[in-house]
């Protein structure tokens, strides 16, 4: 597998498109050109070469990897689903509040619907936190 050694994925925040991209390889593992356009949904039409060009340009950024296939590439995400939450978190939490995580907390219990039994998963999660 190639990687670019060059960029650290952990300092790159990803475009819209990137990540549509990223979200399809997360969920399939790995997978080439027209197998992401294959995932895309219906309605969502980019070009082949669209698709290569952001492809790349996340390898470039050492977000993905690559490996030979044949006469093209197949494309395995080297930053997982999970550390892109957690670097983006931190970077909200950062950027748009100032660094204050309850400010967050507290506009996402304002501003989002939650169900009785997501509203009991975010308190036992807490009372977890609360116990270690």
């Amino acid at each position: 597998m190639k990687k670019n050694k060059n960029n650290n994925p952990k300092s790159k925040m990803l475009t819209n498109v990137e990540l549509e991209l990223m979200t399809i390889l997360w969920r399939i593992g790995e997978g080439s050109v027209a197998s992401v356009i294959d995932q895309l949904p219906d309605g969502r039409d980019l070009a082949y070469t669209s698709v290569s060009t952001i492809l790349r340009i996340l390898e470039q950024k050492n977000i993905l990897g690559t490996r030979k296939e044949g006469r093209g590439h197949i494309y395995i995400p080297l930053l997982s689903k999970t550390d892109f939450e957690i670097k983006t978190l931190r970077h909200v939490v950062t950027n748009v509040f100032e660094g204050a995580p309850i400010t967050l907390i507290k506009t996402l219990l304002d501003t989002v619907e939650l169900s009785d039994e997501e509203f009991k998963d975010i308190k036992k999660i807490i009372e977890k936190k609360e116990n270690r």
